[in-house]
């Protein structure tokens, strides 16, 4: 299933650049983005986890290429530093706080993974092009190249109190473990809204979803776990400029 959407992803984006049957663009436009991400990780066996708050921010590049009918369609690439990972929910079997026995605090847990990020996706736009509001829906493939990560506890790991922890949080694995693997791949997809200006440009709003396909640690069959993939929801605002417009009285 993996593969397959995978494959998909990376289809999308050669699907727009070579689809030029409708009404002909060549605008290009540059910006910059920032947000704040929610994310997790996808463990198998389970760990218990609220989304983890972070930042991300970074250079935008679109280039409009067609108005299909009324869909306008445009490749969008962006390079960003994001801050990813996940923080730990440890609770007893009755879903109480596991209280360490050395600091008498609930213990916590949680991990900061720093990424950059590349999306990579094909766009569809409805609505205005250069001065009104536009709805648009983007998606594509993504990969990411880990810089550094910073865990923050309140507890020492040797000190953990294991005896009222349930299932994987008993172990804690994945506390200890670095990350193994430092490529990330997987898909990214977005809906949003764009307000255009002839003077001031386009600004944007977008709620996005971000599926990892790859594994933060090693998953063979000796290794601790199976899957260990990233998964991230994303609100950012966006700010292009335009380098080159059409000449084309037609488009508004």
């Amino acid at each position: 299933m993996r593969k397959i959407l995978l494959s998909i992803s990376f289809l999308l984006p050669a699907v727009a650049a070579f689809s030029q049957v409708g009404e002909y663009r060549s605008e290009l436009s540059v910006g910059v983005n920032g947000g704040y991400i929610m994310s997790n990780v996808g463990f198998n066996p389970d760990i218990p986890q609220t989304n983890l708050g972070g930042v991300t921010g970074g250079l935008t590049l679109r280039y409009t290429c067609e108005k299909y009918f009324k869909s306008i369609c445009a490749l969008v690439g962006e390079v960003n530093i994001s801050q990813v990972g996940w923080k730990e929910d440890i609770q007893t079997v009755d879903d109480l706080p596991v209280i360490n026995e050395y600091t008498g605090l609930p213990e916590t847990y949680q991990r900061r993974l720093t990424y950059i990020q590349v999306p990579m996706m094909a766009r569809m736009g409805w609505g205005r092009e250069r001065k009104g509001l536009q709805f648009f829906f983007q998606a594509g493939p993504q990969v990411g190249f880990f810089l550094n990560d910073k865990a923050t506890s309140n507890f020492d790991y040797d000190k953990r109190n294991k005896a009222d922890r349930v299932g994987a949080m008993r172990d804690a694995a994945q506390d200890s473990l670095p990350i193994q693997r430092k490529f990330d791949y997987g898909i990214a997809a977005g809906l949003g809204l764009e307000y255009s200006h002839p003077k001031f440009g386009h600004i944007m709003l977008e709620g996005r979803y971000y599926y990892g396909l790859g594994d933060i640690f090693d998953n063979s069959k000796r290794d601790y776990f199976g899957r260990s993939n990233l998964g991230n929801i994303v609100v950012k605002l966006t700010y292009l400029f335009d380098i080159r417009k059409s000449d084309n009285s037609k488009i508004k």
